[in-house]
Formats: C-alpha cells, sequence, structure tokens
C-alpha cells in the first residue's frame, strides 16, 4: 500500500503539472471503486481551474474554487502524468484531461483507492475530520505522544499507527522509526516516558523525511507520477528483515505479528 511518503512524492510530483490547470474533461472507465465514482464528476469540474494539489494523511486533495477531490491510492493506485495520445491500459480507471494537453491518469488494478468529491470543506469530509494531527508539523512532538497514551495499554506499533493519533505511520516506517528509538513495538504505549517519546517523535520524523527525499518506499506496485519506483527500501534497517542480522550488534531480528502486520524488531536493542 502507498504510505505517506509515496503520497507526498505523487503529491508532490503532479502538481507543477496540474496546479493552476482547467480541467477539460474526466473520462471515467471503470467506476466501481472502493466506493462508486460520483457519477457528475466530469460535469462538475469540466472549466473548472484546480488551485492546489496536496497531501493529508495517505489522501490526495485537489482544490477548486467550487470544492476538493479526494483521491486515496488503496493497495495498489497510482497516479501519472501522461501525454494526451497515451493509450489506456487494462487498469487505467479514470482520466484528468487539462487544457495544457497534459493527462492525469488513475491507475488501480485491485480497484481499492477512491476518487470523490466533495463541495464542504475537506477537512469536515468523514474520511479527515477524525484525523490526527501530521507527523511532520511542529504540533507533533514527544510531549503529545507522551499526553494521548497515558494508561493506554495497546503496543507501541500499534498506537502510532493509529490514525486518530497520527496519520500517515504505516506498518513500513513503524517498524523503522521504533528501530530507529529504540522500542520494543510490543511495550505498552502507556508505559513508555516522556523522554522516550520525544526520541520516538524525533525517529518518526526522520524516518518519513528520509522516505520522502529518496521518492518513497519501492514496493511492488507502487509507481511514482513518471512511472519509475522510489529507492528508500535498499534503506531499510528492520522491515522484511526477519531473521537477518541487527545492523548494529549483528544478532539475529526477530518477526511476529503484532494487530495482524508483520512486525520486525531487534530484541537486543529494542527494549
Amino acid at each position: 500500500m502507498p504510505e505517506l511518503p509515496e503520497v507526498e512524492t505523487t503529491a508532490c510530483g503532479i502538481a507543477p503539472h496540474i496546479e493552476g490547470q482547467t480541467v477539460n474533461q474526466v473520462i471515467v472507465r471503470q467506476p466501481q471503486l472502493r466506493w462508486p465514482v460520483p457519477e457528475t464528476l466530469n460535469e462538475t469540474l469540466a472549466g473548472i481551474r484546480i488551485n492546489s494539489v496536496f497531501r493529508r494523511a495517505k489522501y490526495l486533495l485537489f482544490t477548486t474554487d467550487i470544492g476538493t477531490v479526494i483521491v486515496h491510492l488503496g493497495m495498489s493506485g497510482s497516479l501519472r502524468i501522461l501525454p494526451k495520445d497515451k493509450s489506456a491500459d487494462k487498469h487505467d480507471h479514470i482520466d484528468f484531461l487539462f487544457n495544457n494537453g497534459t493527462v492525469l491518469r488513475y491507475n488501480d488494478p485491485r480497484r481499492f483507492g477512491s476518487v470523490l468529491w466533495t463541495k464542504s470543506p475537506a477537512a469536515e469530509h468523514n474520511l479527515l475530520k477524525d484525523l490526527g494531527p501530521e507527523p511532520l508539523l511542529s504540533e507533533f512532538d514527544g510531549k503529545y505522544l507522551y499526553q494521548q497514551s497515558r494508561n493506554r495499554k495497546s503496543p507501541a506499533k500499534s498506537f502510532i499507527m493509529d490514525s486518530h493519533i497520527v496519520v500517515g505511520v504505516g506498518n513500513i516506517y513503524a517498524n523503522e522509526a521504533l528501530y530507529m528509538a529504540g522500542i520494543h513495538p510490543a511495550r505498552h504505549a502507556g508505559k513508555i516516558s516522556l523522554v522516550r517519546y520525544q526520541h520516538l517523535a524525533d525517529c518518526i520524523k526522520t524516518v518519513l523525511q528520509d522516505a520522502i527525499q529518496q521518492g518513497g518506499t519501492t514496493l511492488r506496485n507502487f509507481v511514482n507520477e513518471a512511472g519509475n519506483p522510489g529507492y528508500f527500501k535498499q534503506q531499510l534497517r528492520v522491515y522484511g528483515r526477519g531473521g537477518h542480522h541487527c545492523v548494529h550488534c549483528l544478532r539475529l531480528l526477530t518477526q511476529i505479528r503484532i494487530a495482524n502486520r508483520s512486525t520486525v524488531f531487534c530484541s537486543h536493542c529494542q527494549k
């Protein structure tokens, strides 16, 4: 699944091509995604200018003067900038055609993503209104995590992956941040000190910022706007490395499941 760095990479990649451009047409080849694509999407957007493109959690938001397009890439979705004469492939479900000849194409083999429209402020949409803070903003810090964690018995990994606590810390980056912070993923969130949460918040920011700079994690189904994979996977220290040696102490890494998610950690380095 594309995670926050992949979505941020996509937003930054497509924004220069469609911000300030006017939609000529929206072609919907497959309306049955996770939720049905609005039947009137073409009628609504034709002739409308895209003011901005940005990310909120794992959602992409295309703002206009009359509302916002909300896009989620699901498990296997991608957005690419293509020339207008590029023919559509099997899983190319939606095209946004712009006045400058650009085509923004939504591809989603598994159809778990979504393309929605709202006239109301996007922050009030049901998918967005209850989300926690963005991990890369100043409001997210160790003090915030510490306050939110009191009396919680959930594992530290589940805690930081809870989108009501903080958005965008998916499985890959939760593994990596906890390793960097030296915190056992199964440790009760409520038993972690303020000092350790301050370090963990910094590690979450570092891991995500590094991934964004590298272009997102190379996952089987993720491509960026140019059709190329990201390159962060080669720097992963624990995720996907169960049974391999810890890069720090050289002991074998342990792999378990927490909340049905593969979890890899070093029992020596993470307490």
